[in-house]
Formats: structure tokens, C-alpha cells, sequence
């Protein structure tokens, strides 16, 4: 079965130039100052956290990294914009977040980027944690939230000007979840959240499985019919071609392959790398050129369209998806060859995902025959069993409502919850306003968390105005403290 739960991102971009005192940037700092070609630029600190927040026999720590950027700041009480990472490298995701850039200056924030344990510099346990995983253990999202908190107190503690600076959580896709669900479980820390394409639905019993790829289907839909239904034949004509060894060694050099396809293994996973790639490029479908999973064009559903823009059969149907999804992963020409074992070439933590998707992000996906995806079925125990192979644990598919309750979340205030609806992670996503302070905010032509990105001279309306929502309902949260 393919899998598609190849991304979840957010971003962040930074500058500015702390000026703290030397007592408050040791021992938990490495006072590392960068500075990033855009003119942003932040320092890297560590805090010691506890691997384990929730028991008492376990007293191992790690050091979170976290990042910070204060030229902006009031440092008499400015508010705080906390950026609650997700499942990567901070800094990767730091790069990719301009929206919080773009408003600390009018609103003279502090910002903070947190990086997720588990990720990026952040790894308790060091080399040894994805070797035993029993070390793995702790690698969940309330333990994670539970950093946040403990990082919030300790920055309201340490740094001077902070004891009354009001807290707003920040986060796209996972790290929106994640905000939002700060929000829910830790109100006093925070005072409200942006939850950006965080698809908080997406779990068992709440969407249907085949929901993400019908909104993929219609972003191409909307982009060329034609593209769709040539895409909805190729998974057959695939099928029909590689059921020979010439007609296999056909699609290795037609799509200029860096390995052959010798078994029906090798055909099946070259089916999900392209539905992996019809998938990410519905969530990075943004409307100027971008470098976020792989450098693309504007419109990039658009571009991958044109090849396959008229009805098209066989070899020539083999030739057009080729030149389709050569847009995607070289775009810059600089390839040599197509690599199926490559979904992306963005740094995220794959080993940490891996094994949070096998415990409690389980995020059924399937396809029916009115997608353009191969037809698919979601079978929990199938996936359990490939769960219990990789980590030695069974996933718990009901706990994340559970924990988080599911759609019954009416009772947490000051929550902003906004969905692009080209993208497919908005299909478990909010998308209509719960209650007068848990706002949806839906973005017509909007990709994966647009409106966090940096304003951009091609930008849409739609996103131009739901900033200015955002903006708007951020000083109501602020005015009231």
C-alpha cells in the first residue's frame, strides 16, 4: 500500500541580534549567531529538559535547542511569538516561516523557535535513540508540548522584561497541531495559538481515509482535467507496461532512473513515489517560484500539468508523466538521474516520524476510484504488524482524540485554525469557526500554510487578507491582557 505521509513542515525565519547578558546565555548556550542570506538572523541557546515529564524514576535530560531573535522586541513587556517546532531541524523549518518576521516589528515581538525533542539537534538519548526503542519511548507529543511549557517558564524566568509578556503560539502543519493543542493543554502559557494547515482531524474516526487525496485530486482538477484523468490511467498503463522485462527496463530509461525495476516490489514502489509526488505538489502549490520540498516554478500544479494537458496512451502517456514529474524533482536540471527511493530532498527527521505515526499520529489514507490515486484500502492491522516489525510497539489509532478530544474541543478559547484549500492536509484540518473565539480562517488558493510564508509580491488576495485576519485577531488577544 502506498503511503503518502511524507510531510508535515512549518517554517520560520529569523533576525536579530540578542543583547543579554553573558550570566544569561550560559551554560545552556552555545551563543551562536547567524545570520541567513534573507537578512534574518538569531541566536542558538540549549535548555537541559527532562526526558520524561511525566514520571518521576526517569531523571535523564537532554538540551533542547531553541532559537531567538529580540531586535524587534519591547523589552518592557513585549509579547512573545513562540514557534512550536515540529518534526525536523528548527532551523530548517526557521527558514520558511516569514509571517512571524513580517509582524514583529509592527507588533515588537520576541521570537522564539522551539525545536521539537526528537529532531534536529534536539535528541535525548544522542546516537542511541533510534538504535533502542525503548529510548524512543518519549518521543510523543505531550511530552513534547510539555517542553514548550517548561521552555516558556524558564524564558519568562530568565530573561529581563519577559514576567509579563503575553505568549502567542505559531505552528504549521504537525506544528500547528501542535500549537493549537498548546492552546488546549497549557492556556496559562500561552494565550492563544495559530494553528496553520494543522489537520487536528485527520485521525480515525473523524475524516474519512480518503479524504486528503480527493482534495489533491481537485487542486489538479482545477489545474487541468485532462492531467487528472491521464494520472488516473497511468496507474493500469504502469501496471501493463512493467509486466514485462523490456517494457520494465522501458520506464527506467524513459524516466531516466538511478536504479532498474526488476521485481514487483521496484514497480510498486516506483507507483508510490509518483503518488508521493502528485501529493507534495498539491501541498507546495504555491503561486511564485518557492524552494520548500524541492525548488519549483509558480503554479507548480499547473507546470507538471502541461506535459499531460491532452489525452495520452501508452509509452506516449509513460513520456508525458516523465516529463511531469521531472518539474518536481529537477527542476534545476541538475540531477543526473531520478531517484525512486528520494520523496523530497528537504531535511525532515524521517526516523522520527516513522515512529510517531507507529504510536499515536496513526493518520489513516486510502483512495477510492473517483481520485486520481491508484485505488487503495486503509487495514489498521496490516499497519500495526508493519508498526510492531519497525519498533517492537503497537499503535494506539484512537488515542490522539482521546487526549485531544477530537471534535469536541469547543471549550478552549483564542484559537486560530486556518486551512489552504489547495492543499491536502486542509481535508483534516478546521475549516469552519467553532465558536467565536475558534476562528477558521479558509484560504481559496491557498497550499500548505501559505499564510505563514513571507510576503511575496505574487501573493493571492485571498492570502493578503487572511493575514490581515490573523493580524487583527492577534492585537484583540493582546489588548485584553
Amino acid at each position: 500500500m502506498a503511503t503518502y505521509n511524507t510531510v508535515f513542515l512549518l517554517f520560520c525565519w529569523i533576525s536579530f541580534a540578542v543583547a543579554w547578558s553573558p550570566r544569561l546565555l550560559s551554560p545552556r548556550s552555545d551563543n551562536t549567531k547567524t545570520s541567513l542570506p534573507n537578512e534574518y538572523s538569531y541566536e542558538t541557546f540549549y535548555l537541559d529538559q527532562q526526558v520524561d515529564h511525566f514520571g518521576f524514576n526517569n531523571g535523564d535530560t537532554f538540551k533542547q535547542r531553541y532559537l531567538i531573535a529580540s531586535q524587534f522586541w519591547n523589552h518592557h513587556g513585549g509579547p512573545i511569538f513562540f514557534y512550536t517546532g515540529n518534526e525536523g531541524d528548527i532551523t530548517w523549518f526557521c527558514n520558511n516561516t516569514g509571517f512571524m518576521w513580517d509582524i514583529a516589528p509592527e507588533f515588537r515581538a520576541l521570537l522564539v523557535f522551539a525545536e521539537h525533542r526528537y529532531y534536529g539537534s534536539s535528541i535525548p538519548y544522542g546516537s542511541q535513540a533510534f538504535k533502542d526503542p525503548s529510548k524512543l519511548n518519549y518521543l510523543t507529543s505531550e511530552q513534547a508540548l510539555a517542553d514548550f511549557a517548561v521552555l516558556i517558564r524558564y524564558l519568562k524566568s530568565s530573561i529581563p522584561g519577559t514576567n509579563d509578556s503575553p505568549v502567542v503560539a505559531f505552528g504549521g502543519s504537525y506544528g500547528g497541531m501542535l500549537s493549537a493543542w498548546m492552546r488546549m493543554k497549557y492556556p496559562s502559557a500561552v494565550i492563544g495559538a495559530l494553528a496553520a494547515s494543522a489537520p487536528i482531524w485527520d485521525f480515525t474516526g473523524l475524516t474519512k481515509c480518503s479524504a486528503l487525496m480527493d482534495t489533491v485530486t481537485k487542486s489538479f482538477m482545477k489545474a487541468s482535467p485532462p492531467c487528472v484523468d491521464n494520472i488516473r490511467q497511468s496507474w493500469t498503463t504502469i501496471d501493463k507496461i512493467a509486466a514485462t522485462a523490456d517494457g520494465r527496463n522501458f520506464i527506467y530509461n524513459t524516466f531516466h532512473l538511478c536504479a532498474p525495476l526488476k521485481t514487483a516490489d521496484d514497480v510498486g514502489n516506483f507507483k508510490a513515489w509518483l503518488a508521493n509526488a502528485w501529493f507534495d505538489l498539491a501541498m507546495v502549490n504555491y503561486p511564485y517560484p518557492a524552494n520548500f520540498l524541492e525548488p519549483l516554478p509558480a503554479w507548480p500544479v499547473k507546470a507538471v500539468c502541461a506535459p499531460l494537458g491532452s489525452p495520452l496512451e501508452d509509452k506516449l502517456l509513460m513520456q508525458g508523466l516523465y516529463k511531469a514529474v521531472n518539474i518536481y524533482f529537477n527542476y534545476t536540471g541538475q540531477a543526473k538521474c531520478l531517484n525512486t527511493s528520494q520523496d523530497a530532498t528537504a531535511s525532515l527527521g524521517d526516523a522520527g516520524w516513522g515512529y510517531q505515526a507507529c504510536t499515536e499520529m496513526v493518520m489513516p489514507d486510502c483512495a477510492d476510484s473517483s481520485s486520481m490515486f491508484e485505488p487503495t484500502t486503509w487495514n489498521f492491522t496490516s499497519f500495526s504488524n508493519s508498526c510492531f516489525s519497525s519498533y517492537k510497539i503497537r499503535p494506539r489509532q484512537d488515542w490522539v482524540a482521546t487526549q485531544y478530544g477530537g471534535k469536541d474541543i469547543e471549550a478552549p478559547t483564542n484559537i486560530i485554525f486556518s486551512n489552504g484549500l489547495l492543499d491536502p492536509w486542509s481535508a483534516g484540518g478546521v475549516l469552519n469557526s467553532l465558536s467565536d473565539t475558534l476562528i477558521a480562517i479558509q484560504i481559496p488558493d491557498g497550499a500548505h500554510h501559505l499564510d505563514l510564508r513571507a510576503a511575496n509580491k505574487d501573493d493571492t488576495a485571498y492570502v493578503k487578507a487572511a493575514r490581515t485576519q490573523e493580524k487583527n485577531i492577534i492585537r484583540l488577544w493582546l489588548s485584553s491582557q
